[in-house]
């Protein structure tokens, strides 16, 4: 069985009373407190955002393009040689 959750931390927030009077009805829809509503709510937008910094989505195109470049990455350029070489003259490797 699941440990029940200790809430230890208060959250505190000024909204419009339009707001507030939406949050209690959808609360009241799904049976819940405004707060359990409300935190329940911010969780869900907080991962939400979490993930969309966190995944890169592409194109079934970009994917395959990702997958041949890492199949056979293309030869360094000049300037990427250059940087290499300029790396490797000031970073000596640690023993």
């Amino acid at each position: 069985m699941p440990q029940p959750l200790t809430r230890t931390a208060r959250l505190e927030a000024r909204i419009s009373p339009d707001v507030l009077a939406a949050v209690k009805r959808a609360a009241e829809i799904e049976g819940r407190s405004v707060s359990d509503f409300v935190v329940d709510a911010a969780r869900q937008a907080a991962e939400r955002t979490i993930e969309d910094t966190q995944i890169i989505r592409l194109s079934l195109a970009d994917q395959k393009r990702v997958a041949d470049v890492l199949a056979a990455p293309p030869k360094p350029s000049a300037g990427l040689d250059r940087a290499m070489d300029a790396h490797r003259s000031l970073i000596q490797p640690s023993e």
